[in-house]
């Protein structure tokens, strides 16, 4: 089974290419959807980071909001926080990548914005980079509910630059001129990777 890494910087469009990809029919892993899971009430993050991290934890889960103020511009919670989650979240794609193989599926896509920070470009086979002008990444990202100029620049000084990504990319994916573009982009992407003879980056 061919496995692909999708990742980019925050409002660079990964959400809606990972979309594309699902409705191509490859079944995606998405990293954030994961951890959403692990916050909730009953989730496996709740106990162990509401902990670490009391102020976070309202009505039996964990407050995204308020536990990305508390490490937001704070290098050691940041950490701290990392030791928790990101072994959670590597369990859940093993799990992910496990039912794929036996599924017999042909080729998954795991969706993780900080992959390359955490080493996960060793997992997969090719890593697509989707990617945009920096004026467009601030609009779309500044249009989310609660987002500011400051935070926005809290998030990205802890995010691998955007040039360093697309120069370490397998693929590139602009998500600067509309989905159809996107659509395209991707189609050519998927024809290439399952065509015979294709070897990723793990065969190399």
């Amino acid at each position: 089974m061919i496995v692909l890494g999708l990742t980019g910087s925050i409002g660079m469009g990964k959400s809606t290419t990972a979309a594309l990809f699902r409705e191509a029919g490859v079944p995606v892993h998405d990293a954030d959807e994961a951890v959403a899971r692990f916050y909730a009430p009953g989730g496996a993050a709740v106990e162990p980071v509401g902990r670490a991290f009391p102020q976070a934890l309202i009505r039996g889960g964990i407050d995204r909001e308020r536990r990305s103020a508390l490490v937001l511009g704070n290098p050691d919670s940041l950490k701290r926080l990392e030791a928790i989650v990101h072994p959670l979240v590597k369990q859940d794609r093993t799990r992910f990548l496990a039912d794929a193989r036996a599924a017999g599926t042909p080729l998954a896509v795991l969706e993780i914005q900080l992959l390359f920070e955490v080493g996960a470009e060793d997992e997969v086979d090719a890593v697509i980079v989707v990617s945009a002008p920096s004026a467009v990444q601030r609009e779309r990202t500044l249009l989310r509910p609660g987002m500011t100029e400051e935070k926005l620049d809290r998030i990205l000084a802890r995010q691998m630059p955007d040039a360093e990504k697309r120069r370490r990319a397998d693929f590139l994916i602009d998500t600067g001129q509309g989905l159809d573009s996107v659509r395209q982009q991707l189609t050519q992407m998927l024809d290439k990777v399952l065509a015979p003879g294709w070897r990723g980056r793990r065969l190399l």
